[in-house]
């Protein structure tokens, strides 16, 4: 498989945003399989342990987040060198009744055997008993 040109690569950011907000799940996982159909990685955030395979960095995910937070790439803030996309993303999270934006920075590198390696940049939040902290309780738990 070739490397996903810019195109491509557009097509996906784009597609990645609104299939995601708009709740799409099984065309947001074609999407992705469209450019990454091969080995995924992730480290979401960097730091954190490895997550391996599109079940855990992609559907695991979905079904954890999706219901409480939409996407925005921030203003003048998607890249695309070569094969690797970069973006702000702002995350509006709706918990307790409240929304609020928390930005992530992510990098995407896709290579030519089909795999993807997603690294992640945000401030994790508390892992307390209130509906956000319970959710990163399920998602980076503690050893």
């Amino acid at each position: 498989m070739a490397i996903p040109n810019r195109k491509e690569l557009k097509d996906w950011a784009d597609n990645y945003i609104a299939l995601w907000n708009a709740g799409e799940k099984d065309a947001w996982l074609k999407n992705w399989r469209k450019v990454a159909p091969g080995e995924v990685r992730m480290l979401d955030p960097v730091g954190t342990p490895e997550k391996l395979g599109g079940d855990q960095c992609w559907s695991d995910s979905w079904d954890l987040f999706q219901a409480r937070v939409k996407f925005k790439i921030a203003d003048g803030c998607l890249f695309f060198n070569g094969n690797e996309v970069a973006w702000t993303l702002e995350n509006h999270i709706t918990a307790d009744d409240n929304t609020s934006i928390g930005l992530s920075i992510e990098t995407y590198r896709f290579e030519e055997d089909g795999s993807v390696t997603i690294r992640t940049y945000y401030k994790v939040p508390a892992r307390t008993d209130d509906e956000l902290g319970e959710m990163f309780k399920e998602y980076l738990p503690l050893d």
